[in-house]
């Protein structure tokens, strides 16, 4: 018997928005708008364009662009084409761009103008890659070297065959729709498969917990191609929300589109905060704004400064294996009756898991859950709709990261007696100083409370008694210049005084990752190399 079922995607979001927000503005990129209407149209004009150039359904198609429109439209494009999206982070260098369009077997790649010199080394020893397309954007830099066998995204789009039938649904939910590449900081970067069904629900999660509706205006501050932007390229069309494109991500210029377009939503890590706070026109909101925030625990202090600027801060927890944010730290009334400092450290928390997400759990190595004691630490397991298909290609990676049927984050945390879950490391950061777990994330929190510090990064380094131990690399705020002698007292002030750092380092700035996160394995490199390897070992 028919029942009637519709196989979700998040394909109808889009042609819901068309019919329902026809003339509202869909996406805003510059002196550029484009209504629902319009969207839906170029949409359908792209998937014609990849149908004409060969793409079949279950191809993978990549793309290697920032946040522009073309980017947003490749999100509903490519699935509507029946293809699968490959975003590209756009920091990559030529080898390692090369290796994900090889494993993925990608065989169209749609570039930016602006990459268009990481793309001219590779172009003509691609393995899969048959067809390459460079894209202009009236915003954004001309291409400064020609990539060899490469065609004009124009011209694709006018051989598109406007004749081609196009259906906006999908015969199975749990077929892919994109594949996403971890940062690879420890090997060969994985492709994480996500589902339309994944996908669909986690755009449900993102509109709820950061509270999406028709009058969102959403800024692109988090970059689409992480975790296909945390799936807010498919939940603002779902909530019929205006989204406002950012080529990139700097102070001055986020704070002219938050003051020109009354923005009321961005995502981002807490160093985009960090970068939005200290941006010289910074100032008091007078509307409001909400800041989803992921990627690193952020400090209770950071959190605090921003709701004293007027923001609203949504805390979310997740990895690329888990479609962006899987948990969320759900505010509680009970709070407002807290001092702020009580009240940010609570917030300051992973919590418990998303609407659409399973529980979140923290278990010993026998998947036994640690007590609720706010100390017992375990690794942090996940599962459910939103957790990814498995890796590409990768059936050996996909079983070690499912051990037991749970999916192993490799992150270390503690389960507060509320239910709320509290990261306290990543497996590989934590420090074993004599015998003793430190947290390098308790150690950055109680340095960054310090009003001198703009950013800090913990990481163990040699040490010929102890084995290892805590040293800091802190970034000053401006016109600032804390002493090393006076952070190290600080630390001690919070914390037990084993777990404070030696060594303090002030740096200029701190190595990161595209989208924000420290680059830790860089500092334990430049401080575990040569004599300091050989303590070690």
């Amino acid at each position: 018997m028919d029942t009637g079922i519709t196989q979700l995607t998040p394909l109808s979001f889009l042609r819901r928005s068309a019919n329902v927000h026809a003339g509202k503005v869909a996406v805003v990129h510059g002196d550029e708008s484009w209504t629902y209407r319009e969207f839906a149209a170029r949409v359908e004009q792209r998937a014609r364009m990849l149908r004409a150039a060969g793409v079949r359904p279950g191809d993978r198609v990549a793309y290697l662009m920032p946040n522009v429109p073309e980017m947003l439209a490749a999100h509903f494009a490519v699935p509507l084409a029946g293809a699968v999206l490959v975003p590209i982070n756009t920091r990559l260098a030529p080898e390692e761009v090369r290796y994900i369009l090889d494993h993925s077997g990608a065989t169209v790649l749609v570039v930016d103008a602006e990459h268009a010199a990481t793309i001219a080394p590779i172009a003509g020893s691609l393995d899969t890659v048959r067809t390459i397309a460079v894209a202009a954007d009236p915003f954004g830099p001309e291409a400064t070297v020609e990539v060899p066998g490469a065609v004009a995204f124009a011209d694709l789009l006018a051989a598109a065959y406007e004749e081609d039938e196009l259906v906006w649904a999908v015969d199975d939910e749990r077929s892919p729709i994109s594949i996403n590449y971890t940062s690879g900081t420890t090997g060969r970067p994985k492709g994480v498969v996500y589902t339309h069904r994944g996908a669909y629900l986690n755009s449900f999660g993102e509109i709820f917990h950061s509270g999406h509706d028709a009058d969102s205006v959403y800024l692109w501050t988090l970059p689409m191609f992480h975790c296909n932007g945390w799936c807010t390229t498919w939940a603002l069309v779902a909530a019929g929300g205006t989204q406002i494109c950012l080529r990139e991500v700097r102070g001055d210029r986020v704070w002219e589109l938050i003051d020109r377009h009354r923005i009321t939503h961005l995502n981002g890590a807490p160093t985009v905060v960090t970068t939005i706070m200290r941006a010289e026109p910074a100032h008091q909101l007078d509307h409001r704004l909400v800041v989803t925030t992921a990627g690193a625990p952020p400090s209770p202090t950071t959190i605090l400064q921003m709701e004293r600027m007027g923001f609203r801060i949504v805390h979310v927890y997740g990895l690329t294996e888990t479609y962006g944010p899987y948990a969320v730290n759900e505010y509680q009334r009970a709070w407002d009756d807290l001092a702020p400092e009580e009240r940010a450290k609570l917030r300051a928390r992973q919590g418990v898991g998303m609407l659409q997400a399973d529980e979140v759990r923290v278990v010993d190595g026998n998947l036994r859950d640690v007590p609720r004691d706010g100390r017992t630490m375990g690794e942090i397991v996940m599962r459910g709709n939103n957790v990814m298909q498995g890796y590409f290609n990768d059936p050996e990676g996909t079983e070690r990261a499912f051990a037991g049927g749970w999916f192993h984050s490799g992150d270390l945390g503690v389960m507060h007696p509320d239910g709320y879950v509290e990261l306290r490391d990543r497996a590989k950061d934590v420090i074993i100083s004599g015998g003793e777990n430190i947290s390098t994330i308790e150690v950055e929190h109680a340095i960054a409370a310090h009003p001198d510090v703009l950013e800090v990064a913990v990481i163990g380094v040699p040490d010929p008694r102890w084995g290892e131990r805590p040293k800091a690399f802190v970034v000053p705020r401006p016109g600032r210049n804390p002493s090393e002698s006076e952070l190290i007292a600080h630390v001690r002030s919070l914390i037990a005084r084993y777990k404070a750092p030696r060594e303090v380092e002030i740096v200029t700035e701190l190595p990161k990752t595209s989208t924000g996160k420290v680059r830790k394995y860089e500092l334990r490199e430049q401080e575990w190399s040569g004599e300091a390897l050989r303590v070690r070992g």
